[in-house]
């Protein structure tokens, strides 16, 4: 398997786990030391560890992740180390009582650790076309 179907399986496996609310195998996706800058968060994120507390705060006000599409993804391989995914996301959310669809763009960089892909990085924006 080529890098490329690698972070592209790695990538799967992601937006899988995160689709199904799957925190363990979700946040396992990522790096300890991973950042995350997100549209609807006032502060870059700079740990895996301090966006799984933000995620758990979340869940005590009724977040869920009821579902999630990922729409024309990509990869660029930067070297045989790197390589970037990127895609339109529609996501339902539960949000207490009620629900909300979402549309968003993503880059989530991938980078090798031995046999294994992580995100280093996530870059979630709101989609214009949405």
């Amino acid at each position: 398997m080529t890098g490329l179907d690698e972070v592209t399986t790695a990538a799967a496996a992601l937006v899988d786990a995160f689709s199904r609310h799957d925190t363990d195998a979700y946040f396992a996706a990522f790096a300890p030391d991973a950042s995350f800058i997100f549209h609807n968060n006032d502060s870059i994120i700079r740990s895996r560890k301090e966006y799984q507390d933000l995620w758990a705060s979340w869940e005590t006000e009724g977040f869920r992740v009821l579902g999630c599409t990922s729409i024309g993804g990509t990869v660029q391989m930067l070297g045989d180390d790197v390589g970037v995914f990127t895609h339109q996301v529609r996501t339902v959310l539960a949000d207490g009582d009620s629900s909300v669809e979402t549309g968003e763009r993503e880059t989530i960089v991938f980078q090798r650790f031995g046999t294994t892909w992580l995100g280093v990085h996530e870059h979630l924006s709101v989609d214009p076309v949405f």
